[in-house]
């Protein structure tokens, strides 16, 4: 759902959509009409101003449903001011539409039923498949039931006299997929991931997204500021912290012809809190630039009632979501058959690494598995082919394999250790998946500590990949019968240096159609790409939010073939690394625009591949 809509044609000066119906502004003469619009595939193309009509004089419920569910879709500064008109006084004053929106699968249905010649209901149906809460998180849905009933009255007084208004309703908005898509846009606050109170030293701070979907039109980047000073979403909040603790923004964000930005808060007097009015304007760079473009803004001018301070881009960079990912993170690493990893070097050949993991065969030395790179390119974790044993190394010529730092008791192919993933503070998380004692490892140089893992419900842990800011984690799930889902959760770490403790904790599905999921992968600070395939329909690659929503309509071509795939959080510039692929029969893949194009290796066929972490 992330996706820019392409515009409509120009040629309507204005048209109001939402579940097959709509409005067009500036006719030549007379009031506004409301007009009707298929949903076809055309209109799935649609981004359109959409302008609130007010109801008109001897409308009957069904028209005034429609008309009320436009207005309260619509694109109008002031809060709603229009779709109150089709409600009562007393309606009016109860009815939240901030409670949230529920996104339905296509237009809905209504139900008609007359009690009185001056009381009517009608019951609207529909297949609900996402939600926004009132904090603007999304939260997808698996085609669930949707019933709620609309009651209407005739006004027996005032201007409105034998009008019918509408008396009861549902708190929040209703809206179906294409209007959503429309009107909503996905969008991003940041906020500072939480410090390690286990860890030797300052961890880095670096800043974390979280994704909202808000109104497109309706000044966005006052209503991106306003949500970030609201605080992160129930689900990241025990991940991260804001520095706009109790701090509200007062009138509007404007952005001058120099792109700098001003913001007013409540702030009384700033004189003595210089650090925390960086830390505010930090984090509302990174969010007002997620809705202007990096590259079209270049400083924040923070102010309150007394004092200020400004954050230009170059010193927002040094938390830029993904900081911790590292240059490094783009290199491309595979394994061939005996162990040996190599670093790819353009189109060429590969090159060992320095360390025990670039030599092959070496004597006394166990055969190597599968391999994760540490993101900043210094050393990698190695887990043992028969999958029983972790080793951490660097990449220097002195350096030892050395003992395992963790040792799994499952003698079982396919059992054992399996899945080392690092973040970007060099902690290396891994799952043991013995059957008789399955469990996820946190490890910090050669200390392993054994992670809670809240919510599992029965289910265990084959896979984890951790996002490079170490807060949230990707983790693949298999039930009882075999179904493996993919789960997001967060990452929080307790305890001291001494005695560390890390847990996972709220757990949601990220993309609950797949029944099945092969392997994920970051491509972003917000997204997952994720190979795996619904019932009964081939395996595919799709990109995921952090949410659950797609962030594309279209998946990427996959094949059945492929086992592994490995994409990167890492960026340099606008460049985005290729996503590689891996498949069954030992081959590795790089996909070019839209074309997968093997990578030529040569001597052996290769055993894995990926990019840091």
């Amino acid at each position: 759902m992330r996706a820019e809509l392409r515009s409509a044609r120009a040629a309507c000066a204005a048209l109001a959509v939402l579940l097959a119906a709509g409005c067009a502004a500036m006719p030549a003469d007379g009031p506004p009409e409301r007009v009707e619009l298929p949903q076809g595939s055309g209109a799935e193309n649609l981004q359109v101003r959409v302008f609130p009509v007010p109801p008109h004089k001897g409308e009957d419920p069904r028209d005034l449903l429609a008309g009320f569910l436009a207005a309260s879709n619509a694109d109008e500064a002031k809060d709603y001011e229009t779709a109150l008109k089709y409600l009562t006084a007393n309606a009016g004053k109860r009815w939240n539409p901030q409670a949230g929106v529920t996104v339905l699968a296509a237009t809905l249905h209504r139900d008609k039923t007359v009690v009185a010649t001056d009381t009517t209901s009608i019951t609207v149906t529909g297949n609900k498949v996402a939600e926004l809460d009132e904090d603007h998180s999304y939260r997808t849905v698996s085609d669930e039931a949707y019933q709620q009933q609309f009651t209407f009255v005739k006004e027996t007084e005032g201007p409105d006299k034998g009008e019918w208004r509408i008396d009861r309703l549902p708190d929040g908005l209703i809206v179906d997929q294409t209007n959503f898509r429309n009107s909503y846009r996905a969008v991003h606050r940041y906020f500072y991931a939480s410090s390690d109170p286990s860890a030797d030293g300052a961890t880095p701070s670096v800043m974390v997204p979280d994704p909202i979907y808000l109104r497109r039109r309706t000044d966005p980047l006052t209503a991106a500021a306003k949500a970030l000073a609201a605080g992160p979403s129930q689900w990241l909040s025990p991940a991260v912290y804001s520095a706009f603790e109790g701090v509200r923004i007062q009138g509007a964000v404007t952005v001058n012809d120099s792109r700098a930005a001003a913001v007013r808060v409540d702030v009384a007097d700033f004189g003595g809190r210089q650090s925390a009015c960086k830390q505010m304007a930090t984090q509302l760079f990174h969010t007002l630039a997620d809705q202007q473009g990096k590259a079209q803004l270049d400083r924040v001018d923070l102010s309150g009632a007394k004092g200020g301070c400004s954050v230009t881009a170059s010193e927002a960079a040094d938390s830029a979501p993904g900081q911790l990912a590292g240059s490094a993170g783009a290199a491309q690493y595979y394994q061939v058959d005996t162990g040996q990893l190599l670093l790819l070097q353009g189109d060429g050949p590969g090159r060992a690494v320095s360390g025990p993991l670039g030599q092959s065969g070496q004597s006394g030395q166990p055969k190597i598995g599968e391999v994760a790179v540490r993101r900043d390119g210094t050393g990698a974790a190695a887990i043992g082919a028969d999958g029983r044993s972790l080793y951490v190394t660097g990449f220097g010529e002195a350096e030892k394999l050395g003992d395992p730092v963790i040792t799994s008791r499952s003698t079982q192919a396919g059992q054992g250790l399996a899945s080392p993933s690092w973040d970007g503070r060099q902690n290396l998380w891994l799952v043991d998946r013995d059957p008789a004692a399955p469990q996820v490892y946190l490890v910090r140089g050669r200390k392993s500590v054994a992670a809670q893992v809240d919510g599992l419900a029965g289910r265990t842990v084959q896979d984890v990949r951790v996002s490079s800011d170490g807060a949230r984690i990707a983790l693949v799930l298999k039930d009882g019968s075999g179904r493996r889902s993919l789960q997001i959760g967060l990452v929080v770490h307790e305890g001291t240096s001494g005695s560390p403790r890390a847990r996972i904790t709220g757990l949601r599905p990220v993309a609950p159609l797949l029944t099945d999921v092969a392997s994920v992968s970051w491509a972003d600070t917000d997204q997952l790409l994720v190979l795996g395939k619904e019932q009964g329909k081939l395996q595919l690659l799709n990109y995921v939010g952090t949410d659950g929503s797609q962030s594309s309509d279209s998946p990427l071509q996959g094949g059945e073939s492929m086992t592994t795939v490995s994409s990167a959080e890492s960026r340099t510039g606008e460049s985005v690394p290729p996503v590689l692929a891996y498949s069954s029969d030992h081959r590795i893949f790089r996909l070019q625009g839209n074309q997968w194009r093997e990578v030529a290796l040569q001597g052996h066929p290769a055993a894995s591949f990926g990019y840091p972490g």
